[in-house]
């Protein structure tokens, strides 16, 4: 059983991100009645969508450095005719005529103190070429000219590793266009002269493919030494900022000197867990070699529990094998360190040190233990408006929605949806008028690859076996982690959801779905999701919430248990360890009920156990709720911090109307009673896409449960799970049989109807009936 997907945003893949920054300082002038002064900074994030064409995201920052406003009016012409301001913009209200663009204040932000600086920006489309405006006014004067920034050379490593005898590449680019072609080339500037340039040396770069990565390969010279020698490598030119990328080399007669392969020497052991390190030989031994791991000084609480004396055959000596490190649960607050000594006769020791990662201790500055509490919730204004048009919907549609970023262009956004930029830009113009309460904004991190290897509708952009994982990891990712660590949105609380429909599927699926097989290997959904987590954590005002399905997906033994296990490993095996998860969240874009009122798993029907209905079908779960809170206590003890905090999705769970039973039933049959009481109106449990019936659920709330962060409104209602008939699209969406009205069903669902309402569009595509229904059958009702 599958959960729903999220929305879909834009078609065209952004294939390269670079930023140009331009600044303008201007003197004063006469030429108003204000002596007009200012600085502007103009910088555009620009991709190629096809040859010789692209988008891009502008974002300019008006500084008043002279005499006080009361309103403005920004003006810059674009040096190419094929660029094109689109009809999204934030902050300001835009047109464009011919090359003119004209930006005027918004009410909130049109006067200006003497120092004071607003912020705005725009999507816009090229072609021929993206360069940036030369000139500005402000109030109809001439602010003066534009300096472009020099370009700087921007490597993909800044260190790289070299096998004697052998070679290694990174690649080159600038960081903005240059106004004429620029030559980089590639020196050795100090160190071992066995490492040389090979390939690459010499790179131009023009003002059209300034932004495409270029090859430098590094060689290292096969020699008699057992020196890893190190040299540093200038790479730059003329007009441009050079970058330094250090080489080092991999001595290959080094390494039966130092027998004793460890991998990693550094570990991180959460407190009451356990971590792991590897050992094996670096050369065949001519008999058996015991290698022993001894704690050394330090925390007494880390110690070994598993592998402490390993034996290395003339057959097995390159095969790794594992020791584990555990740190014993206690009460102090200290993150304690131990040394261990890995060692063998006659072979040059290792030592590994272990650092216990304290459960008991405050979260770091900035970084609270509950976002939403004390906060309030960012309202998107695209899906604000569309609610607010529908009947009923203004008394909602200043709700706080979650932002579904499912494609790497929906970073950037589009003509029709705002990119991850203006949500931040805009959640900050909304705390700013938001008093001293903090504001938490929510995104979905949903582009995986093979994402929804088990169903069709909301299947995604990346596949594995096409070089998926490090798309996701560069192109997505990154590019999201870069955004969200502006010190500009260090005010604001940022969650995560992290990957829905992912891990679950690990459990359930890999055996009936080839995609979710390939999921469970080696830059799958493991690895993917541990990046994002790595990457994520790191950025300290970012909180993360891992998807967990719902009760009617894992709430069986044989499901419970085993999602546990893959939860804390794929934590553990986390720079952080389990730390780098905030939370997790259940029944993300799905329909179960948060809480069943009129029955619990325990009650019985004329001696009959619940548990024994077609409906429960033997699950030990019958709502969100219990299951949540029966999740997170065993992940806890698995391991996972005392503060770990659960989220349940509540937008579309609320099941009123007239369908909603008003108490239990009085049947003795424990099917009819079932039946009859619960709130939870799906034909079966398994049904997910655009569920007849259904209405909003329980409005966002912080800290309703203990050990519950908050109810949260993840999927925006009204965006469609999954079109009801086959939508051609260039999305990769494909048609789902559970979203047809009239599919009788398959085995996930008990081979029952799929319940799903007619007429929908694609995945995340308004669809208004949905809406009015949710609307007319929220529960509590909407006033």
């Amino acid at each position: 059983m599958r959960l729903n997907s999220g929305p879909r945003r834009w078609a065209v893949t952004m294939t390269a991100a670079s930023v140009a920054a331009l600044g303008l300082v201007v003197g004063q002038t006469t030429a108003a009645s204000a002596a007009v002064n200012c600085d502007v900074t103009y910088s555009a994030n620009s991709w190629t969508s096809s040859p010789g064409q692209g988008g891009f995201t502008a974002n300019i920052t008006l500084k008043n450095t002279g005499d006080p406003i009361t309103s403005w009016t920004l003006g810059f012409d674009f040096p190419g005719t094929g660029q094109k301001y689109t009809p999204t913009g934030w902050s300001a209200n835009w047109t464009q005529s011919g090359t003119h663009v004209t930006a005027t204040n918004m009410p909130y932000n049109g006067s200006l103190a003497t120092g004071a600086s607003t912020t705005m920006g725009f999507n816009g489309t090229w072609s021929g070429s993206n360069n940036p405006p030369t000139s500005f006014t402000v109030n109809g004067v001439t602010c003066g000219g534009v300096t472009p920034t020099t370009p700087s050379v921007v490597t993909s490593a800044s260190s790289v590793a070299v096998n004697e005898g052998g070679t290694a590449t990174f690649t080159a680019k600038l960081s903005s266009a240059p106004t004429s072609n620029v030559t980089v080339t590639t020196q050795r500037t100090s160190g071992d002269t066995d490492l040389t340039v090979s390939a690459g040396g010499s790179l131009t770069f023009t003002p059209a493919n300034w932004n495409t990565a270029q090859t430098v390969t590094l060689a290292a010279a096969q020699d008699a030494d057992t020196t890893a020698g190190t040299a540093a490598f200038s790479v730059g030119g003329t007009g441009v900022t050079s970058a330094t990328v250090n080489a080092t080399e991999v001595d290959d007669d080094a390494v039966v000197e130092q027998a004793l392969l460890v991998t990693p020497t550094s570990v991180t052991v959460p407190e009451g867990g356990t971590a792991t390190y590897t050992v094996k030989l670096a050369a065949q031994p001519s008999a058996n070699v015991t290698v022993t791991s001894a704690a050394g000084s330090g925390d007494a609480d880390l110690t070994v529990s598993g592998g402490g004396s390993l034996t290395f055959t003339p057959a097995n000596w390159n095969t790794a094998q594992t020791v584990t490190l555990a740190a014993a649960q206690d009460a102090d607050s200290a993150n304690g360190t131990r040394a261990f000594t890995v060692a063998s006769t006659g072979l040059t020791s290792k030592t590994v040190t272990a650092t216990e990662a304290d459960d008991d201790g405050q979260p770091p500055t900035g970084h609270v233990e509950n976002p939403y509490a004390g906060a309030t919730g960012y309202v998107n204004p695209q899906w604000k408006a569309k609610a607010a048009a529908e009947p009923g919907g203004a008394a909602v549609a200043n709700t706080s929605t979650a932002v579904w970023i499912d494609r790497i262009a929906a970073i950037a956004g589009s003509s029709s949806a705002m990119g991850l930029q203006a949500h931040l830009d805009e959640a900050v113009a909304q705390d700013a008028l938001n008093g001293s309460a903090p504001l938490t904004v929510q995104f979905v991190i949903y582009d995986l690859p093979n994402r929804d290897c088990s169903a069709l509708a909301s299947n995604g952009e990346l596949l594995i076996a096409q070089n998926g994982f490090n798309r996701y990891k560069a192109e997505y990712i990154d590019v999201i982690a870069n955004i969200l660590r502006d010190p500009k949105y260090a005010n604001l609380r940022i969650v995560t959801i992290v990957e829905p429909d992912s891990l679950p599927n690990l459990i359930t699926n890999t055996n009936n779905f080839p995609k979710c097989a390939e999921a469970n290997q080696a830059g799958g959904y493991v690895d993917g999701v541990r990046y994002a987590l790595d990457k994520l954590h790191a950025i300290t005002n970012v909180y993360t919430y891992v998807d967990a399905a719902h009760h009617a997906w894992l709430g069986w033994d044989s499901n419970f248990a085993p999602a546990v296990n893959l939860f804390y490993n794929m934590a553990a095996g986390t720079t952080a360890g389990v730390d780098s998860v905030d939370g997790f969240i259940v029944n993300t874009a799905n329909y179960s009920a948060t809480k069943e009122p009129y029955f619990t798993i325990n009650t019985l029907v004329n001696g009959q156990t619940v548990r024994q209905s077609k409906w429960i079908d033997w699950n030990y779960y019958v709502d969100e709720s219990t299951f949540a809170a029966a999740l997170r206590t065993a992940l806890v003890n698995k391991g996972f911090k005392p503060g770990l905090g659960m989220l349940v999705d509540t937008s579309r769970n609320g099941w009123g109307g007239t369908a909603r039973p008003g108490g239990a039933s009085t049947s003795t049959d424990v099917n009819t009673f079932v039946n009859q009481s619960r709130v939870d109106r799906r034909i079966h449990a398994g049904n997910w896409c655009n569920q007849s019936g259904a209405g909003l659920g329980a409005r966002p709330t912080a800290s309703p449960e203990p050990g519950f962060d908050a109810y949260v409104w993840i999927k925006p209602p009204g965006e469609s799970d999954g079109a009801s008939t086959d939508i051609p699209n260039d999305e990769g969406k494909k048609f789902d049989r559970m979203c047809d009205p009239t599919y009788t069903g398959n085995n996930l669902n008990g081979n029952n109807m799929s319940g799903a309402l007619g007429g929908a569009p694609l995945s995340g595509q308004w669809f208004s009936a949905q809406f009015q229904e949710l609307v007319r059958n929220a529960y509590p009702p909407v006033n």
